[in-house]
């Protein structure tokens, strides 16, 4: 049984003396007294959240008392209760100011963000926090979301369609609006301005991913990522993509645990699926070679391709395109998602494949003739052929230049 940790008493904490080295003293519930050798006294608390530990500064000693401690450990635990970060709510009202600090627009902002995106990719997360803290809190967050107008977040939002990022203004308003409504929801607001802006902008139509579909132009992209003179592991997964065509998100965040060499199969576990099914990805001879020369260097870390400033990420989300900017294949020309579009296109009109079969390999809901949904084990045998037919098809291609 776990020792008891007896709380600390007013007496304990005016009478604590520093000492050569850092000296904690734990009051329970993750709050603690840390006293430097320089004499401060400073209260911390541990708490964890989404699996993952965390430590908020609480003030210090005296001014923050024992009691005072305990009532911001109690409040911080309620947060936490409710899916909401109480480091990210302290963040925001450190910087926002003025009438509506524990209201304004950061602080709502953030508290729905740690609340409602948890289905959501930490790379999502990621860039929605971004999105917010480059396009919106400088300009916005310290207005309390009660006194909030529609001209003054158009404002913000013609800030990013001035840049040309039009896509990005539609979907900023889109995640403000939720934003809105959600302080609506808890009482904070009154109404959604963001709904007023609802062709305040110009209409976005969103295009395909460039992708090369014609074999005559597929073969010189083959050869150019032959000759690649980037980063060992970069090069492993450019030729991995159009072998694959699986989804880039997908291919940069295999993990060599994922991979069985011997039943020659990349199982990709259904949380980094967008349809969040398991996927099994049957690997070619091609492929198998790659990966074997990939592991000498990367097989000592979680991922097939780490980042190179850390091997516990993946790499970047942008290592891929801008490989093939640096290869001369402009925006319109290929993406990295642009080799699922190649890989479908040619499997269907060139090499006949049947569609279901192709549609499962893409990993999209496909259903049976009996109404089942996707089965990562469906049609796997036929798959099998099929990616060695394609690796071998790509093979070549590229020796008879497309023809």
């Amino acid at each position: 049984m776990p020792k008891r940790i007896a709380p600390l008493s007013d007496l304990q904490v005016r009478n604590a003396k520093p000492k050569e080295k850092q000296v904690t003293l734990f009051d329970g519930g993750g709050l603690y007294l840390l006293i430097t050798p320089t004499g401060g006294k400073l209260w911390r608390l541990k708490y964890s959240l989404f699996g993952k530990e965390k430590l908020l500064a609480l003030g210090t000693y005296p001014e923050i008392s024992l009691a005072d401690a305990r009532q911001r450990r109690e409040d911080a635990r309620k947060q936490v209760a409710n899916g909401i970060d109480p480091g990210e709510v302290k963040k925001a009202q450190k910087v926002s100011s003025g009438e509506g600090d524990e209201n304004s627009f950061e602080v709502i902002a953030r508290e729905w963000h740690g609340k409602f995106l948890l289905n959501k990719s930490e790379s999502y997360r990621d860039k929605m926090l971004s999105n917010f803290e480059r396009d919106v809190f400088p300009w916005i967050g310290r207005v309390a979301v009660k006194n909030l107008k529609a001209p003054e977040l158009l404002s913000a939002l013609r800030r990013i369609e001035g840049r040309g990022a039009l896509e990005t203004a539609h979907r900023t308003r889109s995640a403000c609006s939720q934003v809105l409504r959600y302080a609506v929801a808890t009482g904070r607001a009154e109404r959604d301005c963001a709904s007023d802006l609802i062709g305040a902008l110009p209409p976005y139509k969103k295009g395909h991913r460039a992708a090369l579909t014609d074999p005559k132009e597929v073969a010189p992209l083959l050869r150019a990522i032959d000759d690649y003179q980037g980063t060992f592991p970069v090069k492993c997964a450019l030729k991995l993509a159009p072998l694959l065509f699986v989804r880039p998100g997908e291919l940069r965040k295999a993990e060599w645990s994922e991979v069985d060499f011997k039943a020659t199969e990349w199982r990709i576990p259904g949380d980094k699926m967008k349809m969040k099914n398991d996927h099994i990805v049957p690997l070619a001879s091609q492929a198998v070679e790659i990966l074997k020369e990939l592991y000498p260097l990367t097989g000592h870390s979680k991922f097939l391709f780490p980042s190179p400033r850390s091997p516990l990420r993946p790499m970047s989300d942008n290592a891929i395109l801008s490989a093939l900017r640096r290869m001369g294949f402009e925006k319109d020309e290929m993406s990295g998602h642009g080799f699922r579009a190649m890989a479908r296109t040619i499997l269907d009109e060139v090499l006949h494949v049947r569609p279901d079969f192709i549609e499962h390999q893409l990993a999209h809901a496909v259903r049976d003739p009996n109404g089942r949904a996707y089965n990562r084990t469906a049609h796997l045998a036929e798959r099998k052929k099929m990616m060695q037919a394609w690796a071998d098809y790509l093979d070549d291609l590229k020796t008879r230049n497309g023809i």
